[in-house]
């Protein structure tokens, strides 16, 4: 029995390095691993039970959020939100030590409540700030490497994309994620401007052109189009913490909300509503074709007694926790230099998630530990995402970029340390929530 277990891992993982290595979808490389797992090494046709399964997966009722919160960044985003995100911050945080840096940092944070996408957060942002921070004089490897690693909050803070899809494939609720994501992204926020603050402190040569102070008022009026945003984004956090609507139900009102803005500000038109309709159409049925086949390689793998011969050897093991944790943390950060985020989370949660519930891991703790590694993933070469948007946008290498971006990778690591010391950081909100 351990021989055939044994067979059909080495089985699983050759069939997706020769198909991913060569270029085929993801989702028909989840695929086809699963038909090659039931036709070899279970007795069971694959037909009827793939068929069944890729459908119970494809109308999961959570998955009904991640279209609608795509499709509200959509028209976030062409609503004009980029081009005021710069001129509505610098009034509020160029005092900082560090000036204009404190830039990237929160506006990766307000683009990644729009965008739940790590490397569209870095691009939008990017576009704005890059030609500002180079015009000011600010030093260019903290410019790039603050935008990289500030990128990554695409993934952590709610609405997130990614933690929808975790929340579907761990069976886990997607309002308990997105609460339990506000303390770790705020706190990532923090970690990130005092790091710029204190570098500024030590480096007071590099730290580009001083910005004058700026009255209240003047914040306010600069600010006028981009706090109805920030604004409809704390109301849709905040109608899922106090319970008074679903995710789902959330990403309606923000839907209707983001069309109430963009005709505010004249950006609405028929073209852009098609356009960010389509968008989202596109990214929604690429995901939720992703889900749907891992579910069915997630099925092979169970036939296969796969998850339960891992559990089995992590408890023989005698691991603890923290010391599976930090196994995990090395595991993600290799897939990371090849995969991007939801394609790590769906091909490992067959296996990872039996051994996480076996090692008595909160799966709401273990869902924000597994996004910020997948974070980390953005910023580590050769395929971090992040860094290749930066390339294109700067043409700087991507060893050039990974280095100036290592500071906060390092941060992120940091964090998960703290999250591991202290996990209430992580749970306290969701407990709160539902006591």
């Amino acid at each position: 029995m351990m021989e055939t277990v044994t067979l059909a891992s080495v089985a699983l993982l050759l069939c997706l390095l020769v198909l991913l290595g060569s270029g085929v979808w993801i989702a028909l490389s989840l695929l086809s691993a699963a038909v090659v797992i039931f036709a070899w090494f279970t007795p069971i046709a694959p037909g009827s039970i793939l068929s069944s399964t890729m459908w119970d997966a494809s109308w999961n009722w959570a998955l009904t959020a991640l279209p609608l919160f795509i499709w509200m960044g959509e028209i976030l985003m062409r609503s004009g939100l980029s081009t005021n995100l710069f001129r509505g911050l610098s009034p509020w945080v160029g005092w900082l030590p560090g000036g204009l840096l404190h830039v990237n940092i929160v506006g990766c944070g307000v683009m990644a409540a729009v965008s739940g996408s790590s490397a569209v957060t870095c691009a939008t942002v990017g576009r704005m700030t890059i030609p500002e921070l180079r015009r000011g004089g600010y030093d260019r490897s903290m410019m790039v490497g603050s935008l990289a690693g500030a990128g990554t909050f695409g993934l952590l803070i709610p609405p997130s994309i990614i933690m929808i899809v975790y929340g579907v494939v761990a069976q886990q609720s997607v309002a308990r994620l997105f609460v339990a994501g506000i303390v770790p992204g705020m706190l990532l926020i923090l970690l990130f401007s005092g790091y710029i603050a204190l570098w500024s402190w030590l480096n007071p040569d590099r730290q580009g052109d001083p910005v004058p102070r700026a009255t209240f008022g003047e914040k306010i009026r600069a600010s006028k189009d981009l706090l109805p945003v920030v604004g409809l984004i704390v109301a849709i956090i905040g109608s899922i913490y106090q319970g008074f609507a679903t995710p789902t139900e959330a990403a309606s009102i923000g839907i209707v909300g983001a069309i109430l803005l963009a005709a505010l500000n004249g950006t609405l038109s028929r073209a852009m509503f098609m356009d960010s309709l389509l968008s989202a159409t596109r990214i929604s049925c690429m995901i939720s074709f992703i889900i749907a086949t891992a579910a069915c390689l997630s099925i092979a793998v169970g036939f296969a007694d796969i998850p339960r011969v891992a559990a089995a050897w992590v408890e023989e093991m005698e691991l603890s926790p923290v010391a599976l944790i930090a196994v995990l943390t090395v595991f993600f950060l290799i897939l990371g230099c090849f995969l991007e985020g939801i394609s790590i989370l769906v091909l490992s949660s067959s296996v990872v998630l039996p051994m996480v519930e076996a090692a008595g891991i909160d799966l709401i703790w273990f869902g924000i530990f597994a996004v910020i590694v997948i974070e980390c993933a953005q910023i580590t070469p050769p395929v971090g995402f992040n860094l290749i948007v930066l390339k294109s946008m700067t043409g700087r290498g991507i060893g050039e970029i990974a280095r100036d971006t290592l500071p906060f990778l390092g941060l992120l690591l940091l964090s998960i340390v703290v999250f591991i010391a202290f996990p209430g950081l992580v749970t306290f909100l969701p407990d709160l929530m539902y006591r």
